[in-house]
């Protein structure tokens, strides 16, 4: 049966404690061997204050290297950055969590993953890692969605039909990505690969009844505050949950891949919809966790998707949560 790691690198007990992490997390100064891609357990759990957070692995996307993944950066400068960070090099790893929030009696998904083989191949893993986590997804009354990127929201939708996989659970999300999405004739102005994602969402999402369009500041849920994280498309959105003294920024894709941002946040990816805004607020939240002490986890981190940055110049250090 599946057993949970209690182990984690985040450079010393006491920055576990500033975290809010459970105390029973061992803490151990990070190793140089490579950095496993895919985990051989699917769920993670930790706490921040009284909230219990289930990191859930939904699956990875090895993507072939390509001269525009970032706009400012060539192959060889991104496997350079792979490598000091003991990742492979041989193509480009992007890891899929989905973190699922315990508050009380509630249970907030955040982003709804990738739908399963909607995205890629290899990633159908999150229907199977959340059961085994314990987590009956009937039971998810709430999703807050970062923005509508397929790696995203494609969960939301059943394969084939996209019928609903979540009826009735509230949708919350910032109104403008919602409006930026949906709003007329916008198809039309995308590029043309991400034309069927742009139709797939204008024809269905607007038929739903049960989403709730806030605005940057507004509290979701009781200590969760949406906060407005532009750039990467132009609603995208991080969220803050606090619960007593301990936070946690859960970050989506403002530092996407940290092997590659985490030394170069000024590197610009092809799927920021603005490159330089997609800088600006990558650098604001950063410095803000770091400032604040807050901890943070990363949908496209390495599995549990969680770990802690420190400035290193004019750049950062990020030193990844790890399973044993």
């Amino acid at each position: 049966m599946f057993t949970m790691s209690r182990r984690a690198v985040l450079g010393s007990a006491a920055a576990a404690a500033a975290f809010g992490l459970s105390s029973n997390l061992e803490f151990v100064m990070p190793a140089l061997a490579a950095t496993p891609l895919e985990p051989m357990v699917g769920f993670y759990k930790y706490t921040i204050g009284d909230v219990e957070v289930t990191a859930i692995y939904d699956g990875i996307w090895k993507k072939p290297h390509d001269p525009t993944f970032i706009k400012n950066a060539s192959i060889e400068d991104t496997k350079e950055a792979l490598s000091k960070a003991g990742l492979t090099t041989e193509f480009m790893p992007i890891p899929l969590t989905v973190v699922v929030l315990k508050l009380g009696d509630r249970l907030i998904m955040m982003d709804a993953g990738s739908g399963v083989g909607q995205w890629q191949a290899n990633a159908t893993h999150l229907p199977a890692n959340m059961a085994a986590a314990g987590i009956d997804y009937k039971k998810i009354d709430t999703i807050m969605l970062s923005h509508f990127h397929p790696d995203h929201v494609w969960g939301l939708m059943e394969k084939g039909t996209n019928d609903p996989v979540f009826p009735n659970a509230e949708l919350i999300v910032n109104a403008v990505e919602y409006s930026w999405w949906t709003e007329p004739g916008r198809v039309e102005k995308l590029a043309e690969g991400r034309r069927p994602a742009g139709k797939r969402i204008a024809e269905v999402f607007p038929t739903w009844k049960n989403w709730k369009q806030v605005d940057d500041g507004a509290e979701v849920a009781p200590g969760v505050l949406l906060l407005a994280a532009p750039g990467h498309t132009p609603g995208h959105s991080a969220y803050l949950v606090t619960s007593g003294n301990k936070q946690l920024l859960v970050s989506a894709d403002i530092m996407y891949v940290p092997a590659l941002l985490a030394p170069h946040p000024e590197w610009q990816g092809s799927y920021d919809q603005d490159g330089p805004m997609a800088v600006g607020t990558r650098r604001r939240l950063i410095d803000r966790i770091i400032a604040d002490n807050i901890a943070i986890c990363g949908s496209h981190f390495p599995f549990p998707g969680s770990g802690r940055f420190v400035k290193d110049g004019n750049a950062y250090g990020f030193t990844p949560t790890v399973q044993a």
